[in-house]
C-alpha cells in the first residue's frame, strides 16, 4: 500500500493524532536516541494486518507507519487481509520462509510456529517496564517458555449491542445480566419480531467469542489443567442444551455467518440483540451516508457485558491481536524498530483513541486513555485486556490449543447440535475425538 496524502488525512482524528505525534518523531534525533534498534542500511518492511472494521484504526496505523518513515527513512508497506485469511497466510509464511517481514495474527497463532518467528524478548520486557507492564491474557498469547516470540497488540473486545427500545417492548426494564433471564428476553423479542442472532459459523472473533461463552458461562472447558481433553462433560451438555433453546430465538442463517454478518444484519435493523466489537455501534453513530434509518438506531444502541452463566462469574474469551516478526526477514533491527515506535507514546495513545473503543490496550500504561469515557457504550470494552480468558483454558498455550481453535473444534460442536445435525452427545463425542488429534501425547 503506497503512502499518499489521502492515507494520512482520510479523517479529521488521523490528522488530529497526526499533529499531536510530530513534535515528537519529526527529528533525526528520535531515530537515534528513542530507538533501542539501528535499522539495517537500504531496510524496507512489508506488514500484514487484518481488515479494519472501524476505518479510524486504519487510518492512524498509517498515520503512525508514516512517522515512523519520516523519522528513520525505512519504508514499510502495510497490506491487509480478511479475518479469516490472516491465519492461513500466516502459517503458509512461517512454513515456507517468506512473505511479510512482519504479520498481526490471531489469539495463540504464534504457539503454531513459535521457531519461525524473531525472539522480543528484549523488546516485550523493555515496553512492559516502561508502560506499567502488560495484561497478563494478552501476554500469554505472546510468550513461550518465558520469551516474548510476539508482541500482544490489542485486543478486541466483545460485548452484548441491542436496541433498548425494542428490549423495553419486550417487556424488560433493563437488560438481564444472567443468561436465564437472557433466555427469556430473546424468547420475548423474537415474538415481538426482534430476534437475536449470534454466530454458529466460522468467524475468528464472532463465532470463537460466542461458542467459548457459551460453555465456559456453563461450567465446561476443552482441555483441564493436565492439558487432558475434557470437552464430553455434563457441563458441556448443559452448554449445548441451552445453546438450542437460544438458537431457536434466532434469524435464520447463523450457522454460516462470519464476522461481518451480524454486523450487517443488526444495521439493517433485523435484529434485536448480537454480540459484537464496538463496530456496529462505531457504524452506526459516524453514518457516514448520512442515513436517516441508521441515525435512529443509533440513538437506540446500547452495550452491555455477556450475561452471566451458572459458574456465577463473568468469562469471556475475546480476540486478542499479536504482531510477529518472522525470522527470515533480512531487517530484523529495522522491524523492531518499527514495533517499538508503534507501542510507544503517542503512537499507541493515538491509535487506541483513533479506533474509538475498537481496539483495547494490551499495557497497563494506556488504561486511562479518554476514549473509555468519551462515550458510555465503550465502557464495556474498556476492559477486555485484563478480564479475558485464553482459549487454551484450562491447559497451557501451545501448538494443540492454537491448531484446536484454527480448526473451529468447539465452534462446530456448537453449531451440529443446534442445528440439528448430531444430537448433544454425538456432537460432544466428535468434539472429543477431534481435539484428541492435537492434544494427543
Amino acid at each position: 500500500m503506497k503512502f499518499t496524502r489521502r492515507d494520512v488525512i482520510r479523517t479529521t482524528a488521523g490528522v488530529a493524532a497526526g499533529a499531536l505525534g510530530s513534535r515528537f518523531v519529526g527529528s533525526p534525533a528520535f531515530a537515534q536516541e528513542g530507538l533501542k534498534y539501528k535499522p539495517e542500511d537500504g531496510a524496507k518492511l512489508r506488514l500484514l494486518r487484518w481488515s479494519p472494521f472501524v476505518s479510524g484504526d486504519e487510518t492512524q496505523w498509517l498515520a503512525n507507519t508514516k512517522r515512523f518513515t519520516e523519522a528513520t527513512g525505512v519504508e514499510v508497506r502495510v497490506d491487509k487481509e480478511s479475518w479469516e485469511d490472516i491465519r492461513p497466510k500466516a502459517a503458509v509464511a512461517a512454513n515456507v520462509g517468506s512473505g511479510p517481514d512482519l504479520m498481526l495474527v490471531w489469539f495463540d497463532d504464534p504457539h503454531q510456529y513459535p521457531d519461525k518467528l524473531h525472539d522480543v524478548t528484549e523488546l516485550g520486557e523493555y515496553l512492559g517496564s516502561k508502560y506499567g507492564g502488560w495484561h497478563d491474557g494478552p501476554k500469554q498469547y505472546a510468550t513461550r517458555d518465558g520469551k516474548f516470540i510476539g508482541l500482544p497488540l490489542a485486543t478486541i473486545g466483545n460485548a452484548i449491542v441491542y436496541r433498548e427500545s425494542w428490549v423495553k417492548e419486550a417487556g424488560f426494564s433493563e437488560f438481564p445480566k444472567d443468561t436465564k433471564g437472557f433466555l427469556e428476553l430473546c424468547k420475548a423479542l423474537q415474538a415481538k419480531g426482534h430476534p437475536a442472532g449470534f454466530t454458529h459459523g466460522h468467524g475468528v472473533g464472532d463465532g470463537n467469542n460466542y461458542a467459548h461463552w457459551l460453555l465456559w458461562s456453563h461450567g465446561g472447558q476443552m482441555v483441564d489443567e493436565s492439558a487432558k481433553v475434557t470437552i464430553n462433560s455434563p457441563e458441556t451438555l448443559k452448554a449445548i442444551e441451552y445453546a438450542q433453546a437460544l438458537y431457536k430465538t434466532f434469524i435464520p442463517g447463523t450457522e454460516s455467518w462470519l464476522d461481518v454478518n451480524n454486523n450487517r444484519a443488526f444495521l439493517a435493523g433485523e435484529l434485536g440483540v448480537i454480540a459484537n466489537g464496538i463496530s456496529a455501534y462505531y457504524t452506526a453513530k459516524t453514518n457516514k451516508d448520512n442515513d436517516p434509518k441508521l441515525a435512529e438506531i443509533a440513538k437506540d444502541i446500547r452495550t452491555t457485558n455477556l450475561p452471566i452463566g451458572p459458574v456465577g462469574k463473568s468469562v469471556e474469551l475475546f480476540q486478542v491481536t499479536t504482531a510477529v516478526i518472522f525470522d527470515y526477514t533480512p531487517y530484523p533491527n529495522a522491524a523492531k524498530a518499527y514495533l517499538q515506535f508503534m507501542f510507544e507514546d503517542p503512537q499507541m495513545s493515538d491509535w487506541i483513541t483513533s479506533s474509538a473503543g475498537y481496539c483495547c490496550q494490551t499495557l497497563k500504561a494506556f488504561d486511562s486513555n479518554p476514549v473509555w469515557t468519551a462515550d458510555p457504550n465503550n465502557a464495556a470494552y474498556a476492559k477486555a485486556s485484563a478480564t479475558l480468558r485464553p482459549n487454551g483454558y484450562a491447559g497451557p498455550l501451545g501448538y494443540a490449543s492454537a491448531a484446536t481453535m484454527a480448526d473451529y473444534v468447539l465452534v462446530d460442536m456448537f453449531a451440529k447440535a443446534v442445528t440439528g445435525q448430531a444430537t448433544p452427545q454425538e456432537a460432544m463425542e466428535e468434539a472429543e475425538k477431534r481435539a484428541n488429534r492435537y492434544y494427543r501425547v
